[in-house]
C-alpha cells in the first residue's frame, strides 16, 4: 500500500514539476520547448493518471492465482491496493472483474473457479472502500485464455482475475 501511494505521489510530483518550467513550450510559446523526461501528459494516454491506459499499464489490471485457488497472494494484494486507490480517486469509473482459469479441468469447474476468483477481487476492493455498486463480476472459466499451450508457463498466465474499467457514472 505504501509503495503504491509513494509511486502515485511521485508521479503527481513529477507532473507538477513539469508545470513549473516556463520554457516548456519554447521561448516563443510555440510548443518547441522540452517536455521533460515523461513528455507532456496527453489525456487518455498511459502517462495520464486518470486514464484507463494508466490503470492498465501502471497500476495493473490483473491478479494471478495458484492452481485451483482463489486466495489473493501478496503480489495480488499490492496490485489491488493500487486498483482501490485509483478507483477511489476516479469515481466516474465502474469495473467488471473477469474471472479466468487455465484449461485443466471441466468447463463447469473452471467457470465456478473463475467466479470465486472474481468475487475474491471484488470483496478485496470493497474492503478497501470501493463501493460495491461500482463493481460487477463475470466468469469466463477457461474460455478466454491469454496463452494457448499445455505448459505451466501458459497455465500461470491464464489463472487470473482482470479488472476492466468502464467510464461514465456521471456522463
Amino acid at each position: 500500500m505504501k509503495l503504491t501511494r509513494n509511486i502515485l505521489l511521485l508521479v503527481a510530483g513529477l507532473a507538477l514539476a513539469a508545470c513549473t518550467d516556463a520554457t516548456r513550450f519554447g521561448a516563443d510559446g510555440t510548443g518547441a520547448g522540452g517536455a521533460g523526461a515523461g513528455g507532456p501528459i496527453v489525456p487518455g494516454s498511459a502517462n495520464d493518471p486518470t486514464s484507463t491506459a494508466f490503470f492498465n499499464q501502471t497500476v495493473g489490471d490483473r491478479v494471478l492465482f495458484a492452481v485451483d485457488q482463489s486466495d489473493i497472494n501478496d503480489a495480488g494484494r499490492t496490485t489491488l491496493e493500487g486498483q482501490a486507490q485509483w478507483l477511489l480517486a476516479n469515481t466516474d469509473f465502474t469495473a467488471v472483474i473477469e474471472g479466468h482459469a487455465d484449461e485443466q479441468g471441466t468447463r463447469e469447474y473452471n467457470v465456478a473457479l473463475g467466479a470465486r476468483r472474481a468475487n475474491a477481487v471484488r470483496e478485496y476492493l470493497i474492503s478497501r472502500g470501493v463501493a460495491g455498486n461500482r463493481l460487477r463480476t463475470v466468469s469466463y472459466g477457461k474460455e478466454r485464455p491469454i496463452e494457448i499451450c499445455s505448459s505451466e508457463a501458459c497455465y500461470q498466465k491464464n489463472r487470473r482475475a482482470v479488472t476492466v474499467l468502464a467510464g461514465g457514472l456521471t456522463g
